[in-house]
């Protein structure tokens, strides 16, 4: 029997994408070392930052042992007002958008539209990173089976689920109305609309339709993974989950009316992780998989998906997963890298755009400037973290990587 494909999910976040470089990081190092191999990688789904870090991955598959070093290299290397443009109009025309001025009308032949930032560098730097002929070349050599990004189109609000794989596109989908997929040559441009955080970055056009962040309604894109054929998951969160001590929850009390404040946190709240209750859903589908063929044996998976039949766009079956997120609040990184002068950024504007961001949240954490803190040096704490959250579950890894194939 072929061996179980692994699926690896890429969550959403900004400039909190470089902590999935740090779990990549470690897989492509210490856990190889430890296997004697390179870990199997067969399907990558990715949304936002995730999305941007998924073509990455799939582009450099026929070279994983330096794969690694190209992406934390690709993240350190990054200077916010090289991505961001801060300018003084910059800032002043962002000032006139959010009191209800009108967007400047899109350059002819250009795909972006909207958004209170200039981002028309970190889309170069997406453009030159990524060797994007190289996404292709992995499917038809089958080092990669399958990739996809999510997005939401703009016009309908539905989430577009945008896919390329070494086997026909599955025809059926989600039962969801407000999903939808379609085979695409993944390129910049479908990327550059899954990483458009709404409201801040341009909706990207795709043919004659706009696009912008898929993490509005699949931040943690479990459910393409599993339909298009993945059996054992890595999925990968960018929030922090944590009882939070009582002087934190004192300072978002009073830190409430600040507007910069309650962006981030409105930004939190669109980009709502649902990774928890997605992973419990799946158990409860692994324990009736598990309680059915110990009671009635091992084809009541098969007799149950037949019973269903049409109810189901894909079938039941048993996922093995393992979740990593941040042991640390993302949040509290940012406002502590840039209260200790780490933030390198020239430019007086700049310079105090970037202290306005984090001065106008709570004391201990800064939430819309985590994600908007494109800092190599940041960038370098967020990979060491997500180095040592996968370290913590090296043997749990180097289960679901414990896959060959076997005759039958």
């Amino acid at each position: 029997m072929p061996r179980p494909r692994i699926g690896f999910v890429l969550s959403g976040g900004g400039s909190r994408g470089a902590y999935e470089a740090g779990i990549i990081h470690y897989l492509r190092t210490d856990l190889a070392r430890r296997m004697g191999r390179h870990v199997p990688i067969d399907i990558i789904t990715g949304t936002s930052v995730g999305a941007i870090n998924a073509a990455f991955l799939a582009a450099t598959m026929d070279d994983p042992a330096s794969q690694a070093e190209q992406i934390c290299a690709a993240w350190r290397s990054l200077r916010i007002e090289e991505l961001i443009s801060l300018r003084p109009m910059d800032v002043l025309r962002a000032g006139r958008m959010m009191f209800g001025g009108d967007p400047p009308p899109p350059a002819p032949g250009s795909f972006r539209y909207g958004g209170l930032l200039d981002t028309s560098g970190l889309e170069r730097f997406v453009i030159r990173a990524i060797p994007w002929r190289g996404i292709e070349a992995s499917l038809r050599a089958r080092q990669l089976f399958a990739i996809s990004v999510s997005a939401t189109h703009v016009g309908t609000g539905h989430t577009v689920v945008f896919l390329s794989s070494s086997s026909p596109v599955p025809s059926e989908w989600s039962r969801d109305p407000f999903v939808r997929h379609r085979a695409a040559r993944i390129g910049p441009r479908h990327v550059l609309a899954s990483a458009a955080i709404p409201m801040l970055f341009p909706a990207v056009k795709i043919g004659d339709e706009f696009f912008t962040d898929g993490g509005l309604r699949q931040n943690t894109p479990m459910s393409p993974a599993i339909r298009l054929g993945a059996d054992r998951l890595l999925l990968i969160s960018l929030r922090h989950v944590a009882p939070e001590p009582q002087v934190i929850q004192r300072e978002r009390v009073e830190a409430y009316p600040k507007p910069l404040f309650l962006a981030g946190k409105a930004l939190n709240a669109l980009l709502l992780d649902h990774t928890e209750y997605d992973l419990a859903r799946m158990e409860r589908i692994n324990q009736i998989l598990d309680a059915g063929v110990a009671s009635y044996g091992p084809a009541f998976a098969a007799t149950m998906n037949d019973a269903l039949g049409g109810m189901r766009a894909a079938p039941m079956r048993k996922i093995d997963s393992v979740h990593i997120r941040p042991s640390e609040d993302i949040g509290m990184l940012a406002a502590e890298f840039v209260a200790k002068g780490r933030m390198k950024v020239s430019g007086v504007v700049a310079r105090k755009l970037i202290s306005r961001l984090a001065d106008g949240e709570a004391a201990h954490e800064s939430d819309l400037l985590s994600y908007l803190l494109f800092d190599g040096d940041y960038a370098s704490d967020l990979i060491a973290l997500g180095r040592r959250d996968a370290a913590a579950k090296e043997d749990q890894l180097a289960t679901l990587f414990d896959v060959h194939d076997t005759a039958g």
